[in-house]
């Protein structure tokens, strides 16, 4: 990857608030022209851009429970972790999934519609494979939240 100056810093911070940024906009925060702007951004895509989405509240599609679960397994080798891997990924209430080093092994974050939701994705987790504990935590509020960079 080329090494990023301040310009291009400054354009994927714009683009991580608002990646429907118009280029001319774009072009004119930041004090490029349209042209130099657009393969700017066309390069950055390219090298440190992995996607583009919209970001949805979760709560205006009834998941108004976030629950962040704390794996612990006594299994540590490669067919156990492809067995795990495969089976929490095929699972879309898990929006967020981690290997840990530390007191557990994997972190998830799950979003449900409420406790009863939640309790049918546990059930499908601990199916999955071997677990040696499994500990839930459920989000009161969410103070913070955000997909930027601090760049």
């Amino acid at each position: 990857m080329q090494k990023l100056d301040q310009k291009d810093l400054r354009i994927l911070r714009v683009l991580q608030r608002d990646c429907t940024s118009a280029v001319a906009d774009l072009a004119a925060q930041i004090g490029l022209s349209i042209n130099a702007c657009w393969r700017r951004v066309k390069r950055l895509q390219d090298e440190a851009i992995d996607r583009q989405v919209a970001i949805l509240q979760p709560e205006k599609f009834g998941f108004g429970l976030t629950a962040f679960v704390s794996v612990r397994t006594n299994e540590h080798n490669d067919q156990w972790l492809q067995t795990f891997s495969k089976g929490i990924s095929k699972i879309d209430e898990v929006v967020e999934f981690y290997r840990l080093s530390g007191q557990y092994d994997y972190l998830l974050k799950i979003l449900a519609k409420d406790v009863a939701d939640y309790d049918l994705v546990y059930k499908r987790i601990i199916k999955i494979a071997p677990l040696s504990d499994v500990s839930s935590s459920f989000a009161m509020e969410r103070i913070k939240s955000t997909t930027a960079l601090p760049i």
